[in-house]
């Protein structure tokens, strides 16, 4: 996943390839960008980012977005094929005067098969569902009728249903509260 089946606009592709070199370590990109629903310069863009040491790419990258570190959300995630929960960090990433929209998921580098597989599952979707996110995205991104909330729900319902075994990642914070009840 280190190519995208969609085509990157010229200053994503950039960006891209300036932070991958920077960080010295491929991206991997997952999500809508790996299907048929993408909307270029619309939908944001997910990225995996593996490593040796989360904390020193962590502040590296904030060199190189200029973002404060605690921009980054510690969080688990429970594959389906794993008896125990990955910990990985999160950061939305935006610059609207570019269009672009990201989130980038760095995890340890003992994790990359298992988060490949996991991204993987929900990148080949069944044809109806291509077809009703593609109608819901052209409705919200170019239409703008639709209310974001609603796009949300709808979009994640659809993707639900098609991985209903799918765990949902939980903040660290969240989860210690969870945990401790």
């Amino acid at each position: 996943m280190e190519n995208t089946k969609n085509k990157l606009l010229p200053y994503e592709s950039d960006f891209f390839d300036k932070l991958s070199n920077y960080l010295e370590t491929p991206l991997y990109f997952y999500g809508s960008i790996q299907r048929d629903d993408y909307f270029p310069g619309k939908s944001d863009i997910d990225v995996d980012i593996f490593t040796e040491n989360m904390h020193s790419t962590i502040s590296k990258m904030q060199n190189f977005l200029n973002v404060d570190k605690n921009n980054f959300i510690k969080f688990v995630n429970k594959p389906l094929k794993k008896t125990s929960f990955i910990k990985g960090y999160k950061l939305k990433y935006e610059e609207p005067h570019n269009n672009l929209s990201t989130e980038f998921s760095i995890y340890d580098i003992q994790n990359k098969d298992d988060m490949i597989f996991e991204h993987g599952r929900k990148t080949k979707l069944p044809l109806v569902v291509s077809i009703m996110l593609i109608i819901i995205k052209f409705l919200y991104y170019t239409v703008g009728i639709l209310p974001k909330f609603i796009y949300k729900n709808i979009k994640n319902y659809l993707m639900d249903s098609v991985n209903s075994d799918y765990a949902e990642l939980v903040q660290i914070d969240d989860y210690k509260k969870i945990k401790d009840e």
